[in-house]
């Protein structure tokens, strides 16, 4: 009789997500279920067809992570309490962030957006200072504050999204939109999810060492973030061009960015990859060496999200396609950040591909991913500061 192989016996024996959930995963669904139901009889007037079916595939989803990663359901219900609260702090007068306090100095999105950003530095030094502590206690403790003061900062940043929305219709209702719609309003978005995708990450290998790295990326959109409100008082909520005034900029934009997220975590595991690869040969019962995920874990990593990130960014140029067929009455016109996005894709499929068809592996792909970097942040922002085009609706 011929014996079952041990992994699949271990497959056969793990029993099935449904069999797994608990109580409170049934009720975060209900709960999900419920809000997703509010908002549809809510607007049913102004709801058409797609929109109909991106709410359903939104509750569907946050359901489904909430039952695989149980962080968010916590998560995603305090930012809920943070972002109610403070719309109903607002009421219907836009002007209460000057006489309420707690508006005024935490709550409103300028005020949310700059505590974000505090807490998100905090949150890489901290992580720092837990990788190269040489004390392992005081390591794990700089560390555990790492881990709670970036899911502080998302936190924060998630809300001040939600509260900008509305505050964009207090300001006028005709001005009201989703904040997507600027390279501001990207880059608190770019910082919040990919601090989220560092953080499942975290909570799913049991790694706080990688931070130390990962979010790195995250405090260099911070330090651009902040140049840009001092510089540019580009926090100011500014009406819709008729170009964004689209359905389509609702779905391209929050898709592209899943993408960019996945492609910026993705480089700084393959950076954390090449430290400790110069670590182990250095000492390999060193700190770092120690400390850090295993090589094979970050180059698995490294693959996960970079397809992640090409599905999705794959779905972001499929919508922008049908976007530019609407504004500009066609699905390509070779602008500047077209050109950018496809070599983006290209890049990237490449790297998919030499995985897939050639097995390449390790320190040619971290390499690899670093450089894809470097080409999604010129297609992020060098094409907005250094070239001109249909896309260019960001003051820089």
């Amino acid at each position: 009789m011929s014996s079952v192989p041990h992994d699949l016996m271990e497959g056969l024996e793990k029993p099935s997500l449904l069999r797994q959930l608990k109580p409170t995963d049934w009720a975060w669904a209900a709960t999900v279920l419920a809000g997703a139901l509010f908002v549809y009889f809510h607007f049913i007037q102004e709801m058409w067809m797609w929109q109909e079916i991106i709410l359903t595939m939104a509750a569907v989803g946050l359901i489904g992570v909430g039952w695989r990663w149980r962080q968010m359901q916590v998560f995603s219900l305090v930012v809920a309490a943070i972002s109610l609260f403070g719309i109903w702090l607002y009421g219907s007068d836009y002007n209460a962030a000057t006489t309420n306090p707690i508006l005024h100095y935490v709550l409103s999105s300028p005020s949310a957006i700059a505590w974000m950003d505090g807490i998100l530095v905090a949150s890489t030094v901290a992580y720092l200072l837990g990788l190269v502590a040489k004390s392992d206690r005081f390591s794990e403790l700089a560390l555990r504050a790492g881990s709670w003061l970036a899911w502080s900062g998302v936190t924060m940043g998630f809300s001040a999204l939600m509260i900008r929305w509305r505050e964009s219709y207090l300001i006028r209702p005709s001005f009201g939109h989703i904040p997507v719609s600027d390279l501001f309003d990207v880059f608190v978005l770019f910082c919040s999810l990919t601090t989220l995708m560092y953080l499942y990450f975290e909570t799913k290998y049991k790694n706080r060492a990688l931070g130390a790295l990962a979010m790195l990326i995250v405090s260099a959109a911070v330090g651009f973030l902040i140049y840009y409100t001092v510089v540019w008082h580009a926090d100011k909520i500014e009406p819709l061009i008729p170009a964004l005034q689209s359905f389509w900029m609702k779905i391209h934009v929050p898709a592209n960015f899943i993408g960019y997220g996945a492609f910026s975590f993705s480089a700084m595991v393959g950076a954390a990859y090449l430290v400790r690869l110069r670590a182990e040969r250095v000492n390999p019962q060193g700190r770092i060496a120690r400390r850090l995920p295993s090589l094979d874990l970050m180059d698995e990593v490294m693959y996960s999200y970079n397809a992640v990130g090409f599905a999705f960014f794959t779905l972001a140029t499929i919508l922008g396609a049908l976007w530019a067929a609407e504004a500009w009455g066609g699905y390509w016109s070779w602008d500047p950040k077209e050109t950018w996005a496809l070599i983006v894709w290209l890049n990237y499929a490449a790297w998919l591909h030499m995985r897939f068809t050639k097995g390449w592996r390790g320190k040619p792909m971290a390499l690899w991913s670093l450089i894809g970097l470097g080409v999604v942040t010129f297609c992020f922002l060098g094409v907005n500061i250094w070239l001109s085009g249909l896309h260019s609706y960001g003051k820089l």
